[in-house]
C-alpha cells in the first residue's frame, strides 16, 4: 500500500535477515506510519519477531545474525556503520513477551534507563510521568520502594512499558506483550496500547487475531516459503485485511484454515 512519505517514521527496504546460513526473512518492504499501531501477524516461525527486532537492532545481539537491505528511520539507515545501537534503542524501545522487571524497586526499574543515559532532570517527576503514561501510577504510588517482583503479571508488564517510556522513545516495539497475561490484564494492555498511540508509533507482534483486529490500524501478514524463509504476503489497513484481504492466503490464515 502507498503512504504519504511525511507520515512514515520507519521503512524496511529490500530487507533480508540471515542467521548463519539460514535465511530467516527475505525481501521485506514495509512502511510504518507515525503515531499508528501496526500489527505483525502470521504462523509461528514466519519471522515476525525477527522483523520486529530489526527495527531497533536487537538482532545485533544474536550470534551470526546478518542483515541486508535498509531500515530507514527519520531519514537515515539504522544499519549505517556510524549509527550507535544503544542510541537507537533509546529512541525505539522494546517490550518483550513476558514481563521482565529487574529485581529492583518499582522506582529503580523506571529510573534505570534514565540513569544509564545520564538524565539530569527531575527523576521523581520522570518516574511519575512514565508510570502515569503506563496507567500504573495510582496502583503503585504508595509503594515505589517495594520490589517490582511483588507486582502481578499485568502490573509487571505495565511497569516494563513505563520503563520503556521513561527515556521518551519515538517508537515502541511490542513482542506479544499480552500473551502471558490473563484476559483482564490483556484488555488493560490493549487499552493502554491504543492510548499510547496518540504519542508514539507502535509495532506489535501477536498471534491473537482478535487482538490484532481490535488494537491495530494496519496489519502485515507474513508466511514462510518452502525453505522456511519468512516473507511479506500482504500489508494493508487492518479493516481491509480482516474484511476483504486481497490474497487468499491471508483470508485462509485469519479465518483459521491454517495456523
Amino acid at each position: 500500500m502507498t503512504n504519504d512519505n511525511s507520515d512514515i517514521v520507519l521503512s524496511a527496504r529490500d530487507l533480508y535477515v540471515h542467521y548463519g546460513d539460514f535465511l530467516a526473512l527475505k525481501d521485506i518492504n514495509l512502511d510504518i506510519k507515525r503515531h499508528g499501531i501496526t500489527a505483525l501477524i502470521g504462523p509461528s516461525g514466519c519471522g515476525k519477531s525477527t522483523l520486529l527486532r530489526c527495527f531497533n537492532r536487537m538482532n545485533d545481539l544474536v550470534q551470526d545474525a546478518r542483515i541486508e537491505g535498509e531500515i530507514m528511520f527519520e531519514g537515515y539507515n539504522l544499519y549505517s556503520p556510524e549509527r550507535d545501537a544503544t542510541e537507537i534503542r533509546s529512541r525505539i524501545g522494546m517490550v518483550f513477551q513476558r514481563p521482565n522487571p529487574f529485581p529492583k524497586s518499582i522506582y529503580d526499574n523506571v529510573a534505570f534507563g534514565l540513569r544509564i543515559n545520564g538524565y539530569t532532570g527531575n527523576m521523581e517527576e520522570a518516574v511519575e510521568r512514565s508510570l502515569k503514561q503506563a496507567a500504573l501510577w495510582e496502583e503503585v504510588k504508595d509503594r515505589l520502594s517495594r520490589s517490582a517482583l511483588t507486582l502481578s503479571g499485568g502490573q509487571q508488564q505495565r511497569l516494563c512499558i513505563a520503563r520503556a517510556l521513561a527515556v521518551q522513545p519515538e517508537v515502541i516495539l511490542m513482542d506479544e506483550p499480552a500473551s502471558a497475561l490473563d484476559p483482564i490484564a490483556t484488555l488493560a494492555i490493549e487499552e493502554l496500547i491504543r492510548e499510547l498511540s496518540n504519542d508514539y508509533t507502535i509495532l506489535i507482534v501477536t498471534h491473537n487475531m482478535q487482538q490484532a483486529a481490535r488494537v491495530s490500524d494496519e496489519t502485515a501478514f507474513l508466511m514462510v516459503n518452502d525453505d522456511r524463509a519468512g516473507y511479506l504476503v500482504e500489508f494493508d489497513a487492518t479493516s481491509q485485511i480482516f474484511t476483504n484481504p486481497s490474497d487468499e492466503r491471508t483470508e485462509a490464515y485469519i479465518t483459521g484454515r491454517f495456523s
